[in-house]
Order: C-alpha cells, then sequence, then structure tokens
C-alpha cells in the first residue's frame, strides 16, 4: 500500500470530501481498503469506514485484523452492524459477531436477516469445522434433473457465492455426491442428476478440528467441502477461501509460539497486550539462562585453571540451540502437515540421530582443526581440539533428539507442539550442552 495514498485519503477524510474518497476506492480490492485502512490514524479510521456502504464494509470485514475489527465496531450503532452482517456469508458473520461484546451481540443478532443460521453456527467451537463453515450451498434430491439442478443454482445464484459445485442428496438429506458445474452444463438437461453424481464424498463432521479439515482438502484436492452430522446429513460447506484463512492463521500461530510468543499477536495490539504475551516464555528464558549460569559456576575452579575454556561456552550454546530448533521445527512443520504421526516417535529419533551424528562430526572436525591451526601444535591443543570436538558431537546429537522428541510428546499428550520449540528447546539445551561440556573438560582437558 502506497504511504501517499494512505496520506491523500487522510486529507480528504480531515477535508470531509467523502464522495472524492469514494470515487479513489471504487476500484480497489476489499483486502487493499482493509490494508489501507489499518495505517490510517484511529479517527480518520472510524470515519472512513462509517463512509463505507453495507456492501463494501461486509467485504471488508472479514480482512481486518481481530482487535482492530472490533475496535472499528464497537462505536457503532448496532443497525448499522446489522447492516454489514446481512451482506456477509453466515460463517464470516458468525465470527465477527462472536467478537463482540454480549450485550452489543444480543442487540445485532435478532436483526439480522440470517439469524437462525448464524445463531447455529455460534454454537459450533471456532476452531471446528462446524465454526468455519457455511450455511450457503446448493443441494439437490438424487431425483431431478439435470435441467431442475440447473434452475436451482440459477435460482441461488445471488446467495451462495462462489458456486464450485451441487451436492446431491437421498431422502433423508444425507449427502450421497457431488456433481462439478462443469459436469452439470456439459450433461444433457433431462439426465437425472443420480447418473452424473459423483459418489463417494468427502465429508467431514461438525466437531473435526480445522487443522485437519484443511488436511482433507489438500489432500483430496477439493475446493468446496461439505460438512455434515453424525447421520451424515448435510448441515453446511467449507470452501477453499476459508482454508486459506485457516492454513495463514495456524502458520502464523506455530511461528509466533516457536518463537516465544504466545500466539494471535497482531500489528494493532497495545504495548501491554504484546508484553503480556511476550513475557512468559521470556521468564522461561530467564530461567534457562540463570540455571545454565549455575551450571558454570560449578565449574568455577576448572575456569579459573583455563580460562581458555570460557571461550567455547558460546560455541557450545550456540550448537546445541541450533541443532535443536532444526530438529524441532520439522517435527512440528511434520506434526502439523499430517506427514508426521505420534507412532513415528522412535522411528524419528533414529533418523534424528543418524542426522545429528553425521552433521557433528562434520562440525567437529572443522572446529578441531581450527583449534590446533590457532593455537598451534602440541599436546595441550591437541587435548582442547579433543575436548571441543568432542563436545560438539554429543551436544549436537543430544539437542536434535530432544528437539524432535519433544514436540512429539506434547503431541501425544494434546499438547500444541509449537510451544515445545523456541525458549522450551533453547532453555533445556543450554543447560544440558553447557554441562556436557564442562564434564568433558574436566575429564580430558584439565
Amino acid at each position: 500500500m502506497d504511504s501517499e495514498l494512505v496520506d491523500n485519503i487522510s486529507a480528504l477524510i480531515d477535508a470531509g470530501q467523502r464522495p472524492m474518497v469514494s470515487n479513489i476506492i471504487a476500484d480497489l480490492h476489499a483486502a487493499d481498503i482493509a490494508v489501507l485502512l489499518q495505517h490510517l490514524a484511529r479517527e480518520p479510521a472510524d470515519i472512513f469506514f462509517r463512509w463505507l456502504s453495507p456492501e463494501v464494509g461486509a467485504e471488508v470485514l472479514p480482512e481486518l485484523d481481530d482487535s482492530f475489527r472490533l475496535q472499528l465496531l464497537a462505536d457503532l450503532h448496532t443497525d448499522r452492524i446489522s447492516a454489514f452482517l446481512d451482506e456477509m456469508d453466515s460463517d464470516d458473520a458468525a465470527d465477527v459477531l462472536a467478537e463482540l461484546p454480549e450485550e452489543i451481540a444480543s442487540e445485532v443478532l435478532p436483526a439480522l436477516d440470517d439469524a437462525e443460521s448464524i445463531e447455529v453456527l455460534l454454537r459450533y467451537e471456532e476452531d471446528t469445522a462446524g465454526g468455519i463453515m457455511g450455511t450457503e450451498y446448493v443441494a439437490v434430491p438424487e431425483a431431478w434433473t439435470v435441467e431442475d439442478a440447473t434452475e436451482e443454482v440459477r435460482r441461488k445464484a445471488e446467495v451462495v457465492e462462489p458456486i464450485y459445485s451441487v451436492f446431491v442428496l437421498d431422502g433423508q438429506q444425507r449427502v450421497v455426491g457431488s456433481v462439478s458445474l462443469k459436469r452439470l452444463l456439459l450433461s444433457q438437461a433431462g439426465v437425472r442428476i443420480a447418473d452424473v453424481v459423483d459418489i463417494d464424498p468427502v465429508t467431514v463432521e461438525t466437531g473435526v478440528d480445522q487443522e485437519e479439515v484443511a488436511r482433507v482438502m489438500e489432500r483430496y484436492d477439493l475446493v468446496s467441502l461439505p460438512v455434515v452430522d453424525s447421520a451424515g446429513v448435510l448441515l453446511g460447506r467449507i470452501t477453499i477461501d476459508d482454508v486459506v484463512d485457516v492454513l495463514r492463521e495456524e502458520a502464523e500461530e506455530d511461528f509466533q509460539r516457536m518463537s516465544g510468543v504466545s500466539g494471535g499477536e497482531e500489528p494493532r495490539d497495545s504495548v501491554l497486550t504484546i508484553s503480556r504475551g511476550r513475557i512468559p516464555w521470556l521468564l522461561v528464558g530467564l530461567a534457562g539462562a540463570g540455571m545454565a549460569a549455575l551450571v558454570i559456576a560449578q565449574f568455577e575452579d576448572q575456569l579459573r585453571e583455563a580460562t581458555i575454556l570460557a571461550s567455547f561456552i558460546p560455541i557450545v550454546m550456540a550448537m546445541a540451540g541450533n541443532a535443536g530448533i532444526q530438529s524441532s521445527a520439522i517435527a512440528v512443520q511434520g506434526l502439523a502437515s499430517g506427514e508426521v504421526w505420534p507412532s513415528d516417535l522412535i522411528p524419528r529419533l533414529f533418523k534424528e540421530g543418524a542426522v545429528a551424528t553425521l552433521n557433528g562430526l562434520i562440525l567437529a572436525v572443522i572446529l578441531g582443526l581450527a583449534v590446533v591451526a590457532i593455537l598451534g601444535g602440541g599436546d595441550n591443543a591437541v587435548r582442547l581440539a579433543a575436548t571441543a570436538s568432542l563436545s560438539l558431537v554429543l551436544v549436537i546429537i543430544m539437542a536434535t533428539t530432544i528437539g524432535a522428541m519433544i514436540p512429539l510428546l506434547f503431541h501425544r499428550i494434546g499438547v500444541d507442539p509449537a510451544i515445545a520449540t523456541g525458549p522450551f528447546i533453547m532453555m533445556t539445551n543450554d543447560i544440558l550442552g553447557t554441562l556436557v561440556f564442562f564434564l568433558l573438560a574436566t575429564a580430558i582437558y584439565l
């Protein structure tokens, strides 16, 4: 987004030039308008948002950060909020409504045109298939003809957008298959829809986690996924744009947690909110560093006797952290994509152990040769090189094993494996790596 455009819009808002602002944004995509809004100061942003038509505002709202969207809506009259929500898909409207304060939501919901469907969606957990599905879809009985189904598509074209396929139902409203629009258009009008339907449809129940929904759609290359109840009755659908949002949200959350942030941090959050999300993990890191310092303090005499050992502490701690982060990141990624299962724990550890041994030996040889080259020959240099090299091999093997094992164990007990990466892995490896280094230094070098 061009900063000059932001400045121009701000100036026009200050001057009250609503028609000119409307002309400028007329050709902008909703996502671009959302970016523009989020770069405006608070007061101009409020005015700009109030100037948007219900149709445009309904497209912009889902593109905004959650906290910023709530700030904009909090100052609006409930009638205005209802006008926006009435123009939105049911799943997006339910998401926005769920974020509003209870007293505002209770006033807005009864005024909505599709209040009944949205109220049903609000009963589902927001990170499940039921929570992200929409209730707009095209479904026809299997006894209908292609012509009947085509007319149904035309009839619902304004309500259901986009339409990827038509779901086919049996007499009990259970999904028996689907027909793509392409096949529908290429089939003869008088043919029964049951004769052109793709049977054995992929479906998910309402309680399935949204990450599993994303994996299902990716695995089977789906653009529209029917959501059913335990009896197979069609309740809604999930479209590819919903899944893209899920993948982005989950990736952002995992990345933040791997970086030592609680997850869900947004650019416009207050300083206090951001600090509250980060400080717990910084405290964990501080505790880990403190424990590593206590380990080093136990070897004070050895350090006094051979101060050169202190120069290797950063190397050991850095390599332990890097190796642990690498293996844990791959484990977390594999668990998130479904390519790694908890039952893969033992094979995964063996593989990571082999990788760690190979990498450790390569780095140990390089470090050992560097120590000898810098300090020259002699028994003292050789013993120091042996201490550093062997420590490096053991630390990398240990850190890689811990990095691969902890996420798998966390996943098995139902804890988000992304939490295992970052401060937790770094703390463990710093403490154990430092301990291993000084034990070997005491045995070999001193």
